[in-house]
């Protein structure tokens, strides 16, 4: 698995997007796992330190109490819709998948002020992020896989 900043450093273009998406975007969605393995999908902020992609949740959670039992997530950044009828007017969306590692270090917890004890703060270990979007009459996917690198997909 990889950190944003070994993401970055892979894939510097597809990154650069890939933030300035999450930086517009403030609410996100998580996809988790529940116990039975159904998937679970949650509202999420994020943030960038570090090099590094975090996420947080409050106390008894459900999110939370997922991913302590299956790191393995996803998310979701959705953008503003197309200008008028033309769809590549569209930013497109990010995906994000990996999984969430939890911190439970006090000095990392109160620098990000997570201070009550039962919060949780996560650190996002991605091995794959997807940009799509529309260009002229295509469906254009840039990808980039841990160990694989980047790649486009194109359909019409």
């Amino acid at each position: 698995m990889a950190s944003w900043q070994e993401f970055d450093r892979q894939a510097p273009e597809l990154a650069e997007v890939a933030r300035r998406l999450m930086d517009a975007y403030k609410h996100k969605v998580l996809a988790t796992l529940r116990k039975d393995g159904s998937p679970r999908v949650s509202g999420v902020e994020t943030s960038f330190r570090d090099g590094e992609l975090w996420t947080g949740s409050m106390g008894r959670a459900v999110k939370a109490a997922d991913l302590r039992r299956d790191p393995r997530m996803a998310i979701h950044v959705t953008s503003a819709d197309p200008q008028g009828s033309d769809p590549s007017t569209w930013e497109g969306d990010v995906k994000l998948a990996g999984r969430a590692v939890e911190v439970t270090d006090e000095e990392t917890r109160k620098s990000f002020e997570v201070l009550e004890s039962d919060s949780h703060l996560f650190r996002i270990e991605l091995v794959e992020v997807v940009w799509t979007r529309v260009a002229g009459n295509e469906l254009v996917m840039d990808t980039w896989r841990e160990g694989v690198g980047v790649r486009q997909i194109r359909r019409e």
